[in-house]
Protein backbone atom coordinates (compact mmCIF):
# COMPACT_ATOMS: atom_id res chain seq x y z
CA UNK A 1 0.00 0.00 0.00
CA UNK A 2 1.54 3.46 -1.08
CA UNK A 3 2.17 5.59 1.75
CA UNK A 4 2.02 9.74 1.27
CA UNK A 5 5.75 10.63 2.26
CA UNK A 6 4.64 14.48 2.59
CA UNK A 7 6.65 15.67 -0.82
CA UNK A 8 5.35 17.71 -3.31
CA UNK A 9 5.74 16.81 -6.68
CA UNK A 10 8.45 18.63 -8.51
CA UNK A 11 7.33 21.71 -10.65
CA UNK A 12 8.07 21.94 -14.16
CA UNK A 13 10.84 23.63 -15.02
CA UNK A 14 10.67 27.16 -16.01
CA UNK A 15 11.87 26.59 -19.69
CA UNK A 16 8.45 24.77 -19.96
CA UNK A 17 6.25 26.83 -18.53
CA UNK A 18 3.64 29.05 -20.66
CA UNK A 19 4.17 32.42 -20.60
CA UNK A 20 3.47 35.44 -22.28
CA UNK A 21 1.93 35.59 -25.30
CA UNK A 22 2.24 31.60 -25.60
CA UNK A 23 -0.17 30.85 -23.20
CA UNK A 24 -2.52 32.57 -25.33
CA UNK A 25 -1.89 29.95 -28.35
CA UNK A 26 -4.03 26.47 -27.21
CA UNK A 27 -7.23 28.78 -27.09
CA UNK A 28 -6.28 31.14 -29.98
CA UNK A 29 -5.87 27.56 -32.18
CA UNK A 30 -8.93 26.13 -31.21
CA UNK A 31 -11.08 29.52 -32.19
CA UNK A 32 -9.69 29.08 -35.27
CA UNK A 33 -10.40 25.72 -35.99
CA UNK A 34 -13.98 26.31 -34.71
CA UNK A 35 -14.70 28.96 -36.77
CA UNK A 36 -13.24 27.05 -39.46
CA UNK A 37 -15.53 24.46 -38.78
CA UNK A 38 -18.45 26.80 -38.45
CA UNK A 39 -18.15 28.42 -41.49
CA UNK A 40 -18.68 25.34 -43.62
CA UNK A 41 -21.83 24.53 -42.15
CA UNK A 42 -22.42 28.51 -42.66
CA UNK A 43 -21.67 28.08 -46.29
CA UNK A 44 -23.98 25.19 -46.66
CA UNK A 45 -26.87 27.03 -44.72
CA UNK A 46 -26.05 29.84 -47.12
CA UNK A 47 -26.90 27.93 -50.09
CA UNK A 48 -28.94 25.89 -49.17
CA UNK A 49 -31.26 29.09 -47.83
CA UNK A 50 -30.38 31.20 -50.98
CA UNK A 51 -31.19 28.92 -54.35
CA UNK A 52 -34.35 27.52 -51.92
CA UNK A 53 -35.94 30.70 -51.28
CA UNK A 54 -34.96 31.78 -54.72
CA UNK A 55 -36.77 28.68 -56.53
CA UNK A 56 -39.51 28.79 -54.38
CA UNK A 57 -41.58 31.08 -56.90
CA UNK A 58 -41.28 28.14 -59.23
CA UNK A 59 -41.86 25.46 -57.22
CA UNK A 60 -45.63 27.40 -56.18
CA UNK A 61 -45.80 28.04 -60.11
CA UNK A 62 -45.43 24.65 -61.39
CA UNK A 63 -46.25 22.81 -58.21
CA UNK A 64 -43.58 20.81 -56.41
CA UNK A 65 -44.47 17.43 -57.39
CA UNK A 66 -45.23 18.38 -60.70
CA UNK A 67 -41.83 19.94 -61.42
CA UNK A 68 -40.18 16.77 -60.68
CA UNK A 69 -42.77 14.35 -61.94
CA UNK A 70 -43.23 16.65 -65.48
CA UNK A 71 -40.90 15.78 -68.40
CA UNK A 72 -42.73 19.12 -70.34
CA UNK A 73 -40.02 21.41 -70.37
CA UNK A 74 -40.81 24.76 -72.30
CA UNK A 75 -38.44 28.12 -70.92
CA UNK A 76 -40.81 31.21 -71.35
CA UNK A 77 -39.36 34.96 -71.69
CA UNK A 78 -41.14 36.73 -69.77
CA UNK A 79 -39.55 39.19 -66.97
CA UNK A 80 -42.34 39.66 -64.52
CA UNK A 81 -44.07 36.67 -64.67
CA UNK A 82 -44.21 32.86 -65.65
CA UNK A 83 -45.43 31.86 -68.93
CA UNK A 84 -43.45 28.43 -69.52
CA UNK A 85 -44.20 24.93 -68.18
CA UNK A 86 -41.40 23.57 -66.52
CA UNK A 87 -41.04 19.48 -65.62
CA UNK A 88 -37.39 18.52 -64.65
CA UNK A 89 -37.92 14.86 -65.12
CA UNK A 90 -35.97 14.49 -68.09
CA UNK A 91 -33.00 15.87 -66.78
CA UNK A 92 -33.29 14.17 -63.23
CA UNK A 93 -33.66 10.53 -65.48
CA UNK A 94 -30.38 11.37 -67.20
CA UNK A 95 -29.02 12.67 -64.76
CA UNK A 96 -29.63 9.25 -62.57
CA UNK A 97 -29.20 6.86 -65.96
CA UNK A 98 -25.24 8.55 -66.79
CA UNK A 99 -24.29 8.16 -62.62
CA UNK A 100 -25.66 4.56 -62.15
CA UNK A 101 -23.84 3.54 -65.59
CA UNK A 102 -20.66 5.24 -64.90
CA UNK A 103 -20.60 3.43 -61.10
CA UNK A 104 -21.53 0.06 -62.94
CA UNK A 105 -18.37 0.28 -65.53
CA UNK A 106 -15.94 2.06 -63.27
CA UNK A 107 -16.48 -0.68 -60.25
CA UNK A 108 -15.50 -3.47 -61.06
CA UNK A 109 -12.07 -1.90 -63.08
CA UNK A 110 -11.32 -0.23 -59.63
CA UNK A 111 -11.87 -3.48 -57.58
CA UNK A 112 -9.29 -4.98 -60.54
CA UNK A 113 -6.87 -2.30 -60.52
CA UNK A 114 -6.75 -1.90 -56.83
CA UNK A 115 -6.37 -5.53 -55.92
CA UNK A 116 -3.50 -5.53 -59.03
CA UNK A 117 -1.60 -3.30 -57.56
CA UNK A 118 -1.86 -4.11 -54.00
CA UNK A 119 -1.64 -7.65 -54.82
CA UNK A 120 -0.11 -8.75 -58.04
CA UNK A 121 2.26 -6.20 -59.65
CA UNK A 122 5.75 -6.14 -59.53
CA UNK A 123 7.41 -3.88 -56.90
CA UNK A 124 8.85 -1.76 -59.61
CA UNK A 125 5.37 -1.06 -61.39
CA UNK A 126 3.00 -0.61 -58.37
CA UNK A 127 4.06 3.16 -57.44
CA UNK A 128 3.90 4.04 -61.51
CA UNK A 129 0.49 2.33 -61.75
CA UNK A 130 -0.67 3.97 -58.57
CA UNK A 131 0.18 7.19 -59.47
CA UNK A 132 -0.63 7.18 -62.90
CA UNK A 133 -4.52 6.21 -61.77
CA UNK A 134 -4.55 9.00 -59.23
CA UNK A 135 -3.20 11.57 -62.22
CA UNK A 136 -6.41 10.55 -63.78
CA UNK A 137 -8.02 12.70 -61.37
CA UNK A 138 -6.54 15.62 -62.00
CA UNK A 139 -7.43 15.75 -65.67
CA UNK A 140 -10.18 18.92 -66.04
CA UNK A 141 -13.48 17.73 -67.09
CA UNK A 142 -13.86 19.66 -70.24
CA UNK A 143 -10.63 17.81 -71.40
CA UNK A 144 -12.57 14.69 -70.86
CA UNK A 145 -15.35 16.15 -72.64
CA UNK A 146 -13.72 17.20 -76.22
CA UNK A 147 -11.44 13.53 -75.35
CA UNK A 148 -14.77 12.07 -75.60
CA UNK A 149 -16.28 13.74 -78.29
CA UNK A 150 -13.85 13.50 -80.70
CA UNK A 151 -11.84 10.17 -79.71
CA UNK A 152 -13.31 8.00 -77.72
CA UNK A 153 -16.60 8.15 -78.52
CA UNK A 154 -16.01 7.79 -82.27
CA UNK A 155 -13.55 5.47 -82.23
CA UNK A 156 -14.31 3.08 -79.35
CA UNK A 157 -17.81 3.37 -77.65
CA UNK A 158 -19.62 4.23 -80.96
CA UNK A 159 -18.61 0.41 -82.47
CA UNK A 160 -19.32 -1.12 -79.32
CA UNK A 161 -22.76 0.88 -79.16
CA UNK A 162 -23.79 -0.81 -82.81
CA UNK A 163 -22.60 -4.27 -81.63
CA UNK A 164 -25.09 -4.02 -78.23
CA UNK A 165 -27.74 -2.65 -80.62
CA UNK A 166 -26.92 -5.53 -83.06
CA UNK A 167 -26.97 -8.30 -80.63
CA UNK A 168 -29.09 -7.18 -77.48
CA UNK A 169 -32.30 -5.00 -79.16
CA UNK A 170 -34.18 -8.68 -80.24
CA UNK A 171 -34.04 -9.42 -76.80
CA UNK A 172 -37.68 -8.88 -75.74
CA UNK A 173 -37.28 -7.10 -72.47
CA UNK A 174 -33.11 -5.73 -72.82
CA UNK A 175 -33.49 -4.90 -76.13
CA UNK A 176 -35.60 -1.98 -74.94
CA UNK A 177 -32.26 -0.57 -73.11
CA UNK A 178 -30.10 -0.88 -76.49
CA UNK A 179 -32.65 -0.26 -79.15
CA UNK A 180 -31.66 2.31 -81.90
CA UNK A 181 -31.33 4.33 -83.68
CA UNK A 182 -27.44 4.57 -82.19
CA UNK A 183 -26.12 7.87 -81.84
CA UNK A 184 -22.75 9.08 -81.04
CA UNK A 185 -23.93 11.53 -77.78
CA UNK A 186 -26.44 9.95 -75.61
CA UNK A 187 -26.57 8.31 -71.90
CA UNK A 188 -24.49 5.49 -72.71
CA UNK A 189 -21.59 7.97 -74.08
CA UNK A 190 -21.46 10.15 -71.28
CA UNK A 191 -21.78 7.12 -68.94
CA UNK A 192 -18.24 5.79 -70.60
CA UNK A 193 -16.38 9.17 -69.95
CA UNK A 194 -18.11 9.70 -66.37
CA UNK A 195 -17.07 6.42 -65.88
CA UNK A 196 -13.36 6.77 -66.66
CA UNK A 197 -13.58 10.05 -64.57
CA UNK A 198 -14.38 8.97 -61.33
CA UNK A 199 -12.50 5.81 -61.90
CA UNK A 200 -9.40 7.31 -60.23
CA UNK A 201 -11.34 8.39 -57.24
CA UNK A 202 -12.88 4.63 -56.15
CA UNK A 203 -9.69 3.10 -56.55
CA UNK A 204 -7.53 5.40 -54.70
CA UNK A 205 -9.82 4.65 -51.62
CA UNK A 206 -10.28 0.92 -52.65
CA UNK A 207 -6.62 0.48 -52.82
CA UNK A 208 -5.85 2.38 -49.63
CA UNK A 209 -8.60 -0.19 -47.68
CA UNK A 210 -7.45 -3.30 -48.89
CA UNK A 211 -3.83 -2.23 -47.92
CA UNK A 212 -5.14 -1.82 -44.85
CA UNK A 213 -6.68 -5.95 -44.22
CA UNK A 214 -4.57 -6.94 -41.24
CA UNK A 215 -1.92 -9.56 -42.25
CA UNK A 216 -2.70 -12.40 -39.79
CA UNK A 217 -6.03 -13.04 -42.45
CA UNK A 218 -4.37 -13.18 -44.86
CA UNK A 219 -1.66 -15.40 -44.15
CA UNK A 220 -3.99 -17.33 -42.14
CA UNK A 221 -5.83 -17.89 -45.47
CA UNK A 222 -2.80 -19.20 -47.31
CA UNK A 223 -2.16 -21.32 -44.69
CA UNK A 224 -5.45 -23.24 -44.70
CA UNK A 225 -4.02 -23.58 -48.05
CA UNK A 226 -6.40 -21.19 -50.00
CA UNK A 227 -5.43 -19.82 -53.56
CA UNK A 228 -4.52 -16.33 -54.54
CA UNK A 229 -7.89 -15.83 -56.14
CA UNK A 230 -9.96 -17.48 -52.76
CA UNK A 231 -7.53 -14.84 -50.98
CA UNK A 232 -8.66 -11.52 -52.84
CA UNK A 233 -11.91 -12.82 -53.14
CA UNK A 234 -12.83 -14.10 -49.67
CA UNK A 235 -10.65 -12.54 -47.63
CA UNK A 236 -9.44 -8.90 -48.80
CA UNK A 237 -12.65 -8.26 -50.67
CA UNK A 238 -14.86 -9.24 -47.75
CA UNK A 239 -12.84 -7.42 -45.13
CA UNK A 240 -13.24 -4.22 -47.43
CA UNK A 241 -16.70 -4.32 -48.06
CA UNK A 242 -17.42 -1.39 -46.04
CA UNK A 243 -14.87 0.69 -47.46
CA UNK A 244 -15.46 -0.18 -50.91
CA UNK A 245 -19.37 1.04 -50.89
CA UNK A 246 -18.49 4.23 -49.47
CA UNK A 247 -15.79 4.59 -52.55
CA UNK A 248 -18.59 3.43 -54.31
CA UNK A 249 -20.57 6.58 -53.43
CA UNK A 250 -18.15 9.17 -53.36
CA UNK A 251 -17.87 8.68 -57.10
CA UNK A 252 -21.42 8.85 -57.51
CA UNK A 253 -21.43 12.11 -55.69
CA UNK A 254 -19.06 12.70 -58.28
CA UNK A 255 -20.95 11.71 -61.07
CA UNK A 256 -24.32 13.18 -60.16
CA UNK A 257 -22.62 16.55 -60.48
CA UNK A 258 -20.33 16.31 -63.19
CA UNK A 259 -21.55 19.28 -65.80
CA UNK A 260 -18.54 20.64 -68.59
CA UNK A 261 -18.41 16.88 -69.75
CA UNK A 262 -21.70 15.64 -69.46
CA UNK A 263 -23.35 18.55 -71.01
CA UNK A 264 -20.65 17.63 -74.46
CA UNK A 265 -21.74 14.45 -74.41
CA UNK A 266 -25.41 13.39 -73.50
CA UNK A 267 -27.11 14.99 -76.38
CA UNK A 268 -29.02 18.03 -75.09
CA UNK A 269 -32.47 16.57 -76.05
CA UNK A 270 -35.16 17.68 -72.83
CA UNK A 271 -36.80 14.78 -73.74
CA UNK A 272 -36.17 11.42 -71.95
CA UNK A 273 -35.80 7.62 -73.82
CA UNK A 274 -35.49 4.37 -71.87
CA UNK A 275 -32.75 3.63 -74.18
CA UNK A 276 -29.00 4.17 -73.45
CA UNK A 277 -28.31 5.50 -76.61
CA UNK A 278 -31.22 7.86 -76.69
CA UNK A 279 -29.71 11.46 -76.28
CA UNK A 280 -30.35 13.50 -73.20
CA UNK A 281 -29.41 16.27 -70.57
CA UNK A 282 -28.64 16.37 -66.94
CA UNK A 283 -29.22 18.26 -64.43
CA UNK A 284 -26.52 19.85 -64.37
CA UNK A 285 -25.76 20.18 -68.21
CA UNK A 286 -29.19 21.42 -68.68
CA UNK A 287 -28.09 24.69 -66.16
CA UNK A 288 -24.56 24.98 -67.93
CA UNK A 289 -26.14 24.60 -71.55
CA UNK A 290 -29.35 27.15 -71.09
CA UNK A 291 -28.07 29.44 -68.00
CA UNK A 292 -26.32 32.11 -70.15
CA UNK A 293 -29.27 32.81 -72.44
CA UNK A 294 -32.35 32.44 -70.12
CA UNK A 295 -34.94 34.98 -69.31
CA UNK A 296 -35.22 35.68 -65.43
CA UNK A 297 -38.31 33.49 -65.47
CA UNK A 298 -36.48 30.65 -66.49
CA UNK A 299 -33.25 30.88 -64.48
CA UNK A 300 -35.81 31.23 -61.28
CA UNK A 301 -36.14 27.41 -62.87
CA UNK A 302 -32.84 26.38 -63.66
CA UNK A 303 -31.88 27.23 -59.75
CA UNK A 304 -34.79 24.99 -58.96
CA UNK A 305 -33.36 22.48 -61.10
CA UNK A 306 -29.98 22.89 -59.18
CA UNK A 307 -31.84 22.78 -55.48
CA UNK A 308 -33.29 19.23 -57.07
CA UNK A 309 -29.18 18.39 -57.65
CA UNK A 310 -28.38 19.35 -54.19
CA UNK A 311 -31.48 17.51 -52.58
CA UNK A 312 -30.27 14.56 -54.91
CA UNK A 313 -27.01 14.60 -53.82
CA UNK A 314 -27.32 15.30 -50.28
CA UNK A 315 -29.52 11.91 -50.20
CA UNK A 316 -26.91 9.88 -51.69
CA UNK A 317 -24.54 10.79 -48.97
CA UNK A 318 -26.94 9.99 -46.35
CA UNK A 319 -27.50 6.61 -47.68
CA UNK A 320 -23.64 5.94 -48.12
CA UNK A 321 -23.38 6.78 -44.61
CA UNK A 322 -25.94 4.70 -43.46
CA UNK A 323 -24.73 1.92 -45.71
CA UNK A 324 -21.43 1.63 -44.69
CA UNK A 325 -22.37 2.22 -40.73
CA UNK A 326 -24.73 -0.48 -41.17
CA UNK A 327 -22.00 -3.05 -43.29
CA UNK A 328 -19.38 -2.55 -40.47
CA UNK A 329 -21.98 -3.28 -37.82
CA UNK A 330 -23.62 -6.24 -39.49
CA UNK A 331 -19.86 -7.34 -40.08
CA UNK A 332 -18.85 -6.89 -36.76
CA UNK A 333 -21.78 -8.73 -35.27
CA UNK A 334 -20.83 -11.67 -37.41
CA UNK A 335 -17.08 -11.95 -36.31
CA UNK A 336 -18.45 -11.70 -32.30
CA UNK A 337 -20.92 -14.59 -33.41
CA UNK A 338 -17.99 -16.70 -34.72
CA UNK A 339 -15.81 -16.48 -31.64
CA UNK A 340 -16.38 -19.68 -29.68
Amino acid sequence: MATDTGQRPASAPSSLRSSGPSRYADPLFRAIAFTAGASVLVILGLMIGTTTRDALPVFEYQGLVSFFTSDEWRAGFSRTEFTGEYGAFSFIYGTVVTSLLAVAVALPLAIAVSLYINRLAPKRLKRPLAYTVELLAAIPSVVYGLWGLLFFAPTFIRPVMELLNRTLEPVPILGRLFAGPVFTTSYFTAGMVLAVMILPIITAITREVMAQVPRDQVDAAYGMGATDFEVMTKVIIRTSFPGIVGATMLGLGRALGETIAVAMLVGGSQRWGLSLFFGGDSMAGHIANTFQDAAPETVLALIAVGVGLFVITVIVNVLARLLVWRIGRVAGDAALRRRP
